[in-house]
């Protein structure tokens, strides 16, 4: 090799070694950089982030838009996730589409809402307020979801048998599939309908395919009795009109740690009243209050009360529930198996106690420890939730209606077979 062909050969090989060292570098550095994790948000953040929405300082964590009292609601910690939910949120108001069976003999069983009154309020407030509001679709093939229209609580009062009630609904729902091939494309999985009273539950029960495949959205779910939470809703049963006004900024005036009144219609009301009813710090009445001891002195009983027992009763919901936070008292939920209505969106341990019922011979010493301040923030949050569990006509955003199309917007995702 001569002289010339070493040095150009020496010359080569430092080339080499140089974009080999250079190279090496460069993935060095790339692996640094997108291996590092991103910073975690932390509680110190959360709290900067909800302190920045009484100083205006939103843009600074990210966030933005109206402010005022409606920015205040969507990043109110009683949410799961207040970012997740003000998106969502706004996705549905903008996208969401419902089609509603037109079959059905509208002075009968279907098309029918329950009067806007009474404990059982919510399945007539749903009826009426869906076909007002602009979810509405005369469009099937632009539809997320369909509205199956059975209300069956007029078969009560034409004294219809369960069994009998189960083979009209039956017929009814196997005519809407054999008619419209809306059913088979999604087995069902893209159907509702919602029910609050009992009659209604036990009628659809019989028909499998109607309680396995479609969304149920029900007053009485419990985990015990084929309530699916990930894909049914639970429909807050909500005893309305109220007697008296909402509950407020009344901490000083709740000077009773707790009450209930009520039938010993279940094992844990039974053992309620049994332990409790002789004691002097909680108010515990083994019957209802009758009228004749005054004008709406059960309603009253929830203003002076700092909390409001909830046990279950013949069935696990109740309208007790809707009535203390109405009131403005901390409902102490007493049930073994039960979705609270909303579960998945609003974090019930912000405004409620939720108990075990092994839990009530413990239940005096529970609530006298929550502290004054614990108490007071509970409220605060009680107060800010009320408008979820109140139903409306026409409906107001947030409402309890707009909290249901909430909940099925979330299950409304399918798989087109």
């Amino acid at each position: 090799m001569t002289g010339k062909q070493q040095s150009s050969f020496f010359s080569l090989r430092g080339s080499l070694l140089f974009l080999a060292i250079l190279t090496l570098l460069s993935f060095t550095y790339l692996a640094l950089r997108y291996s590092t994790p991103p910073p975690q948000v932390s509680k110190f953040s959360v709290t900067k982030l909800n302190d920045a929405r009484g100083t205006g300082k939103e843009e600074e964590c990210g966030g933005g838009g109206g402010g005022g009292e409606e920015e205040e609601e969507l990043y109110s910690d009683t949410f799961h996730s207040p970012r997740v939910f003000k998106l969502n949120y706004e996705e549905m108001e903008k996208k969401f589409k419902v089609y509603i069976y037109p079959d059905g003999d509208p002075n009968t069983f279907y098309q029918t809402p329950r009067k806007l009154t009474g404990k059982y309020a919510s399945e007539g407030y749903f009826f009426q307020n869906i076909r007002e509001s602009h979810f509405r679709t005369e469009n099937p093939d632009e539809a997320h979801l369909f509205f199956i229209p059975i209300s069956c609580h007029k078969m009560r009062g034409k004294g219809t048998s369960y069994e009998n009630m189960t083979i009209i609904v039956q017929n009814y729902v196997e005519g809407l599939i054999s008619k419209y091939p809306y059913w088979n494309r999604t087995l069902g999985a893209d159907h509702f309908f919602v029910t609050c009273h009992d009659v209604g539950v036990r009628a659809t029960e019989g028909l499998e395919l109607l309680v396995k495949n479609s969304i149920r959205a029900v007053c009485s779910p419990s985990y015990d009795v084929g309530f699916i939470p990930h894909k049914d809703v639970a429909l807050p049963q909500v005893l309305q009109p109220f007697a008296l006004p909402s509950g407020g900024n009344d901490v000083e005036n709740r000077t009773q740690l707790g009450f209930w009144a009520g039938h010993r219609n279940s094992k844990i009301r039974v053992i309620l009243a049994r332990v409790w009813e002789n004691d002097t710090e909680l108010d515990i009445s083994n019957n209802r209050i009758s009228r004749a001891t005054g004008h709406l002195v059960y309603q009253k009983r929830f203003y002076r009360s700092k909390f409001c027992i909830c046990p279950g009763g013949s069935q696990v919901n109740s309208a007790r529930i809707a009535d203390s936070i109405h009131y403005g008292c901390i409902p102490v939920i007493l049930s073994n198996y039960y979705d609270l209505p909303f579960n998945d969106i609003l974090d019930w341990n912000k405004f409620a106690v939720v108990l075990k019922e092994k839990d009530v011979y413990q239940l005096k010493q529970i609530l006298k420890n929550i502290s004054d301040a614990e108490f007071v923030t509970l409220h605060y949050n009680l107060v800010k939730v009320q408008k979820h569990f109140q139903w409306n006509s026409p409906p107001i955003t947030f409402d309890a209606f707009h909290m249901v199309m909430y909940d099925l917007w979330l299950r409304h995702h399918t798989i087109k077979y």
